[in-house]
């Protein structure tokens, strides 16, 4: 539909970008959704009438290339260029994501400290208010009917939507997978566990429970509940995160229902975007205990299954001062295995967690080298 124009703004329905994520040194949307453009911004809608993405427009904004992105959890993260060749040659990606809290950065820069992006949040609240007045007369049936969504989804709203998803998958998802970057952080989280096994100290996002799974009953009320919450919006996403700290001790068979449940439920074989994916967290005594029976099921999922598994170190002393429970032995060993799956199964990918930072033991680095140098490529 071409752009409706409306008391100094344009609103068009309908847009729709790339069906499959990708890797690139310029901005890309994915999936479908309304915008909004205003003389100092733009914003993206998604099919729930709720604000997915802000850029500016007036030169008074960072970089054209930056966006303010809001997540299901009502956290709003800022995409920055950090330098092309700076972030592409640390992390292999071309944007580096800011959190507007320090727990889970590894960047100094804070954008949120810069005037103009609290601004472009406020200008939302502006833009809301505004589609809250406009007479619905002579509009286009799909035009007004947008108006009266996106207006009733201010920043209350948007709390209480984000509220809502916390009290289905009963707990707030302190940390995703690094993995999920590879789809832009759009992911539908559904909770298998709650809990670690190891409570490391150095760890300022795990649970403070002990480990424990939740009841198959509890994990299809999830589902059912999850695919109410995402309605209308539910065709812009194809990933699922099975949570939390070590969903994979839950096992074959409570891995492999719950994904296939998931699948058919959120409707991913229709869904616009393509390509599903399945994300995990895994401890190392997970990793070392899960049969070989397990991967060949997921490697036969409808997903791409990303697994990630926090080693950390392989320094005898640097895992005493983590007060990390593990022997060298164990970490060796869940890194070769690591690079044993990854060789046998074409639609798996497990990762490795080590640590950088300052405080840590020379030896540390000096284990990580060893440990990977004659190993990888």
């Amino acid at each position: 539909m071409d752009p409706y124009p409306l008391d100094k703004i344009e609103i068009t329905p309908g847009r729709s970008g790339a069906d499959r994520f990708t890797k690139a040194s310029y901005p890309i949307r994915y999936g479908r959704w309304t915008e909004i453009k205003t003389p100092d911004y733009l914003f993206q809608f998604n099919l729930n009438g709720e604000i997915r993405h802000i850029c500016g427009l007036n030169g008074n904004w960072p970089h054209p290339a930056e966006w303010l992105k809001r997540t299901d959890g009502n956290d709003w993260i800022y995409f920055s260029t950090g330098g092309y060749s700076g972030v592409f040659s640390i992390l292999g990606e071309y944007y580096r994501p800011c959190l507007p809290y320090p727990s889970n950065s590894v960047w100094e820069y804070d954008p949120f400290a810069d005037s103009r992006i609290p601004e472009a949040i406020g200008a939302l609240s502006a833009l809301q208010q505004q589609l809250g007045r406009l007479p619905a007369d002579g509009m286009p049936p799909e035009i007004a009917g947008f108006c009266r969504l996106a207006a009733g989804r201010d920043s209350v709203a948007l709390q209480s939507r984000a509220d809502e998803l916390h009290r289905i998958i009963g707990t707030q998802i302190s940390v995703l997978p690094p993995d999920t970057r590879h789809v832009d952080y759009s992911v539908i989280p559904v909770m298998m566990a709650d809990g670690c096994l190891y409570q490391c100290k150095f760890c300022s996002i795990k649970s403070r429970r002990s480990y424990s799974l939740r009841s198959r009953q509890m994990i299809r009320q999830q589902i059912l509940e999850m695919q109410s919450f995402y309605g209308a919006d539910l065709p812009n996403y194809n990933a699922l995160f099975l949570g939390n700290h070590d969903a994979l001790a839950a096992g074959l068979d409570k891995i492999c229902q719950t994904a296939t449940e998931a699948y058919a439920a959120f409707g991913f074989e229709a869904s616009y975007m393509k390509n599903p994916t399945l994300f995990l967290f895994g401890s190392v005594d997970s990793f070392l205990k899960a049969d070989r029976t397990l991967f060949e099921a997921l490697n036969c999922q409808p997903f791409y299954t990303y697994i990630n598994i926090g080693l950390e170190s392989a320094d005898r002393t640097t895992l005493k001062l983590l007060n990390k429970p593990l022997k060298i032995m164990n970490i060796e060993s869940a890194f070769s295995r690591m690079l044993d799956i990854n060789r046998r199964y074409p639609s798996i990918e497990v990762t490795a967690n080590f640590l950088m930072g300052n405080g840590l033991p020379p030896e540390h680095y000096q284990s990580i080298i060893e440990l990977t140098r004659n190993r990888l490529n």
